[in-house]
């Protein structure tokens, strides 16, 4: 597949501008681990997606898969291998992301949880890029998300 340039900077390419299911890192973790307890949820979403709207990870969700690996490299190529798309983070989502995490500093500092890293962290990057596309995303983490990118639709395993 060919992939178009983009006209603006930090939009979706032409052939990842349909809707997908972003993916939180989460999510594959527990597809992976024969003694989590989210295995059957996550691997029902990850095959019902492949075979419906599309699955899509970014290089954020790529980079915490490869972490502590042995060989990082060999990450990127089974994900291929299993029908997964890896996508660039779009630099518009930058803003959003700032946004977000912006107020979960100042929240932060209010509750008296303290100072947080200056660098956002990961969700953010993710719940900004699933923002921005008009993505719904898979993850069991959703508070974070919830509560900063209410705009998103989350798939979560159901509460029970």
């Amino acid at each position: 597949m060919e992939i178009q340039a983009c006209d603006e900077l930090g939009k979706a390419p032409y052939a990842y501008a349909r809707a997908v299911i972003l993916i939180d890192t989460n999510v594959i973790i527990d597809a992976r681990d024969p003694a989590s307890r989210f295995r059957p949820w996550a691997q029902n979403i990850l095959a019902h997606a492949l075979s419906t709207e599309g699955l899509a990870l970014n290089t954020i969700v790529l980079a915490e898969l490869c972490v502590g690996h042995k060989t990082p490299e060999a990450i990127e190529a089974e994900l291929r291998a299993d029908g997964l798309t890896i996508l660039d983070l779009p630099a518009a989502a930058s803003a959003l992301c700032a946004r977000a995490y912006t107020r979960y500093c100042l929240t932060r500092r209010k509750s008296a949880g303290g100072e947080a890293p200056h660098i956002p962290l990961s969700d953010f990057f993710i719940g900004a890029h699933a923002e921005l596309m008009g993505w719904k995303l898979a993850t069991r983490d959703v508070e974070r998300y919830r509560v900063y990118f209410p705009a998103i639709e989350l798939i979560e395993p159901a509460s029970g």
